[in-house]
């Protein structure tokens, strides 16, 4: 088994320097020798079958159970080398049966019902709280930033993504608002404080719930922004703006259709709907089986070209299109910087093998944007022609708006973890 691991290292890594030491202790080299080098251990010959045997599901769960060490560099660095090596994302020869495999059965995967939708959500936003303070914003925004300019902080990058998605939607006071998927109420909370306009959102999981509520009581705003354990699908109403910031990549394709027709329902004749989500540029795949397992169940970051016939068969417009290319990037470096930072807190609240599989699954997110092809989307819909302007300037200017009315809103800022 180990000969083969060799043969297949042999065959994939062709640039930089990735070092093996398999279980009998036997060394070997791959690549061509350039840029600064690393390597990992693997100290049974059970994580090296797994390794052959199905690499994207097993090399996660090896680093997650202390069976493949990293012994020179981070996890981060050896699956920048890893990842750099096929930048298209494409699965090498011998796995692309596999990866066929998984694809035929990735809408089985991606059902989501609501029963189901819900027990998603609650395995990933439903863990202990002090979790997400460690590593998130103030704000406890979990998406992907906005950076202004290189050395902006997380903090203000996460501002200025809240500003950019209002300014898109050109919101008034006498808005009704809809935020699917509201998260822990930052991006309500601030369209409520910087526009006047009433908020709903809508969330699955009960700890954003308690949160989003106890931070509108806590600002006096519980009036106007408030929040529901809802389904987007059992909605009713009318709204003249509709936001959903990171939600989307936890629908599934098979509910595409519904999604979008249920927004055009809800979406007033003059109405604006701003989708963020995470988009792949190579077209259609597969979710990752390590991240499906462990991280988002019944998740799907989807191509454009799987969205954009669902908009069109939904009856919306598209009027601008927005390609955040390595801003995810810089988001997800933060995080784990800023959670590595926290290590031994996050093993007082869970353990080291729970440590480790979030190192690898912030460290394998960032890679993949940073090496591959991921991306974010911004899309602007609405029902007819002339709701927005025809030229982008607008959106400078409503952010400079939004900007001014920032200044007495909040909170000192906190360093991650206080």
């Amino acid at each position: 088994m180990d000969g083969l691991l060799r043969v297949a290292l042999n065959s994939y890594v062709r640039t930089g320097t990735f070092r093996l030491t398999t279980p009998k202790g036997e060394t070997f080299v791959f690549g061509d020798g350039t840029g600064r080098p690393v390597g990992i251990r693997v100290t049974s010959p059970a994580a090296v079958r797994a390794l052959i045997l199905d690499p994207e599901l097993a090399f996660g769960e090896a680093y997650m159970d202390g069976t493949l060490i990293v012994e020179e560099g981070s996890i981060a660095d050896v699956l920048e080398l890893l990842l750099a090596q096929n930048k298209s994302g494409e699965p090498p020869p011998w796995g692309k049966l596999q990866w066929l495999a998984r694809y035929i059965w990735r809408r089985l995967n991606q059902y989501n019902p609501r029963r189901r939708a819900r027990r998603n959500v609650a395995h990933h936003y439903d863990l202990d709280a002090r979790l997400y303070s460690l590593f998130l914003d103030a704000d406890r925004q979990y998406s992907c930033a906005y950076f202004e300019h290189p050395d902006q902080s997380l903090d203000d990058a996460q501002l200025a993504k809240k500003r950019h998605i209002a300014a898109k939607l050109l919101i008034r006071p006498s808005h009704r608002v809809l935020d699917i998927g509201s998260g822990w109420g930052g991006l309500a909370l601030y369209v409520t404080e910087t526009t006047g306009a009433q908020v709903t959102g809508i969330t699955l999981s009960d700890e954003q719930l308690a949160a989003s509520r106890q931070r509108a009581d806590e600002r006096g705003l519980s009036g106007r922004a408030q929040f529901r354990l809802q389904d987007y699908r059992d909605l009713d109403g009318s709204f003249d703006r509709i936001s959903s910031v990171g939600m989307f990549e936890h629908v599934g394709i098979g509910f595409y259709d519904a999604f979008f027709r249920q927004c055009a329902r809800l979406l007033d004749d003059s109405g604006i709907m701003l989708l963020h989500s995470i988009g792949r540029s190579e077209g259609p795949g597969i979710t990752n089986p390590w991240i499906a397992k462990y991280i988002f169940p019944g998740g799907y970051i989807p191509a454009l070209s799987e969205v954009l016939p669902a908009v069109e068969r939904a009856g919306l417009l598209v009027t601008d299109i927005e390609i955040l290319r390595l801003h995810y990037a810089e988001t997800l470096k933060a995080w784990r910087e800023r959670f590595l930072a926290h290590r031994e807190d996050v093993e007082r609240i869970y353990d080291r093998k729970f440590l480790r599989m979030w190192e690898f699954y912030l460290a394998s997110s960032e890679m993949s944007f940073r090496e591959q092809n991921m991306m974010v989307f911004q899309l602007q819909l609405t029902k007819r022609q002339g709701i927005v302007p025809i030229r982008r300037d607008y959106i400078a200017r409503e952010e400079n708006r939004l900007r001014s009315r920032e200044g007495h809103r909040h909170a000192p800022l906190r360093l991650a973890g206080e």
